[in-house]
């Protein structure tokens, strides 16, 4: 199977692809597009989640959504077709590092998809590129909650120098011209549901197609990521979703 495949299916119960709450979604939602019209781009949108989420909350709202997975496209229209939210969406099959506007956007959201650009400060300066004057910028990046262990670099296919603690990331933000003005920090207990989401979804489709070709590589895969996140980096990667402006405006 390939990721983009085990991710839509292992994400069936979790919509949020990043470890964040029904309640702190809607909170960051609440806070980021307060105002009663405007226009939002996703970065890395994926099926479209967060934008569904505040097109629904905000009738007089537009949205686009830019990213690499087709199929993950294909759902976000139809599932806008079925909220009646299809006129008020643009999705794009782009490299989100491509895309570019005539008319920059109030709201620019990337949350968990600081790898399509290479870590958070590129993600960052790319925002700032479609971003309107006093506009806001929603992202959400990992950050090492404490020195990651050998077992927990190996887990995540990543390095030291990947993420920096929690102080450091905010310094870094705010080095680069950004003012924080709200945030969440994921707690364990959401990071314990989204694994357990993200793991057991997969594993049940599995058990649900036991003579589905690919039936055994979605059970290996679900157990080597619970191998991994139990193993390996629970507690040691965390998730910050920052609100921010840009200090200049």
């Amino acid at each position: 199977m390939d990721r983009q495949t085990i991710s839509r299916i292992a994400h069936t119960h979790h919509a949020i692809a990043a470890p964040l709450g029904d309640e702190a979604v809607a909170r960051l939602i609440g806070r980021a597009a307060r105002a009663e019209a405007g226009r939002v781009l996703d970065l890395g949108c994926g099926e479209a989640a967060w934008l569904l989420r505040i097109l629904a909350a905000k009738p007089d709202w537009q949205a686009v959504g830019v990213d690499l997975d087709a199929d993950a496209l294909t759902r976000a229209r139809r599932t806008a077709q079925a909220m009646g939210l299809e006129r008020r969406i643009g999705l794009h099959h782009l490299d989100a590092r491509r895309f570019v506007t005539r008319e920059p956007f109030d709201l620019v959201l990337s949350v968990g998809a600081a790898h399509a650009f290479g870590g958070l400060l590129p993600t960052l300066a790319a925002a700032a590129q479609v971003l309107a004057p006093g506009g806001r910028l929603l992202v959400g990046d990992g950050f090492w909650e404490r020195e990651p262990s050998p077992a927990a670099l190996e887990a995540l296919e990543a390095s030291r120098a990947d993420y920096t603690d929690l102080a450091g990331t905010l310094d870094g933000v705010v080095a680069a011209g950004w003012t924080p003005v709200h945030g969440h920090v994921s707690s364990l207990q959401e990071w314990d549901d989204y694994e357990l989401s993200w793991t057991g979804s997969l594993a049940e489709w599995a058990l649900d197609r036991p003579d589905h070709p690919d039936a055994a590589a979605a059970r290996e895969a679900a157990q080597v990521h619970r191998a991994e996140w139990l193993h390996g980096y629970r507690g040691t990667l965390g998730f910050v979703t920052l609100l921010l402006r840009r200090t200049a405006d």
